[in-house]
């Protein structure tokens, strides 16, 4: 992932000052330029709404004034792309929302689908959703049928509850399954772009929904494309690991008849930086053959002594009656940026179509070697 300095540095609000400028060449910019020395230290979406807030300040007035010079920057400057058309859309959306007028809202709507192409709206557009979703949505609902992927792709990642790097959106959270007819219109969409945005904006909803979420991929497996089996397995990802049964079931992994002997902990010592090794002997005791997927648990101690889970994919096997499988597998401690690690008891389970074992517990030195013990 790059730094947010390689996505919005110096070089692009310079290239945006210059984009403006060049559209706009009887207007004095003074905040862009001395914004572009004021980006150190920020955070990639403070980056972004610095350089938004630089911009209106920049071109005063209502939202056709800036609407006009955006629109002349688009279609003269073959630059006005990339990373720069966030705090631009950003803009947009701002200043139609100050305004406050139909007008300026539907045009905000039609201006973000024109500049998403060039990176992408779907950050832009949370402030026209929270101002006024349900007029939002309309519009919204006649992108899915654009000729243009990123306008189909816009209408749903642009609406996804828990979008990455975007603010909430709280209403869409509120209303649980409003969204849902926009993934309904686009799950069969002949870009793999769009199918993958569906598919994560399913996944977001099963954070507070999974009946619907199951319900859904249940309809779509009853109306699929060639396309729709590896959609539903990728927005039912969560579930899975959550071991919801229904999710599970959707995608072939029934309840089954299974010995788990195991997981066994080779070395119940685990050196700071080091691996985790553990064993596992799985046996198909039913009289039918067990489609099964096998994911492991890590238990790890938190700061305060209490512990949290993180479910880890393993593998997916079918067996035969009376057939066995092997695990051995390690899992390592090397630090990371995403989680911290504190030494301590720790333990590993197996999960086996969405059924725990009783967690095999190990520790975790300190840095240092020397055990608390």
């Amino acid at each position: 992932m790059p730094f947010a300095d390689e996505l919005i540095g110096p070089h692009v609000a310079e290239q945006l000052t210059t984009s403006i400028q060049d559209a706009a060449p009887e207007q004095p910019l003074r905040e862009l330029p001395r914004a572009a020395h004021e980006l150190d230290g920020l955070s990639l979406r403070e980056r972004a709404d610095l350089l938004r807030d630089a911009l209106l300040a920049d071109v005063p007035g209502d939202y056709a004034t800036l609407a006009a010079v955006v629109r002349g920057a688009y279609h003269h400057t073959p630059d006005f792309g990339g990373w720069l058309l966030w705090p631009v859309t950003s803009a947009v959306a701002t200043r139609a929302v100050h305004d406050n007028s139909d007008a300026a809202f539907s045009d905000a709507m039609a201006l973000l689908a024109e500049l998403t192409g060039r990176l992408t709206s779907e950050f832009a557009i949370r402030t026209l959703l929270r101002h006024d979703l349900d007029r939002a949505l309309i519009i919204v609902a006649e992108w899915t049928t654009s000729t243009d992927e990123h306008v189909r792709r816009l209408a749903t990642e642009g609406t996804r509850p828990y979008l990455p790097w975007a603010v909430r959106v709280p209403e869409i959270v509120s209303r649980g399954g409003i969204t849902v007819p926009i993934l309904d219109a686009l799950y069969r969409d002949d870009s793999e772009y769009v199918r993958r945005s569906v598919a994560n904006h399913l996944n977001d909803l099963s954070r507070d929904d999974p009946d619907l979420v199951v319900d859904t991929a249940r309809r779509w497996l009853g109306d699929p494309t060639d396309t729709t089996t590896a959609l539903v397995r990728h927005g039912l990802r969560t579930l899975v690991k959550r071991g919801n049964v229904g999710a599970l079931a959707l995608l072939g992994f029934a309840p089954a008849s299974v010995d788990v002997d195991g997981p066994h902990i080779v070395a119940a010592r685990v050196p700071w930086s080091g691996t985790v090794q553990f064993t596992a002997a799985l046996r198909n005791t039913g009289t039918e053959p067990a489609r099964l997927a096998i994911d492991y648990v890590i238990h790890h101690r938190k700061a305060n002594g209490a512990s949290s889970t993180k479910v880890f994919k393993l593998t997916t096997r079918e067996l035969d009656p009376g057939e066995q499988f092997t695990i051995d597998r390690e899992h390592s401690f090397r630090p990371i940026t995403t989680r911290r690690y504190y030494p301590g008891e720790h333990a590993v389970a197996l999960q086996i179509n969405g059924v725990a074992t009783a967690p095999a517990p190990f520790e975790l030195l300190p840095e240092n070697g020397i055990s608390a013990r």
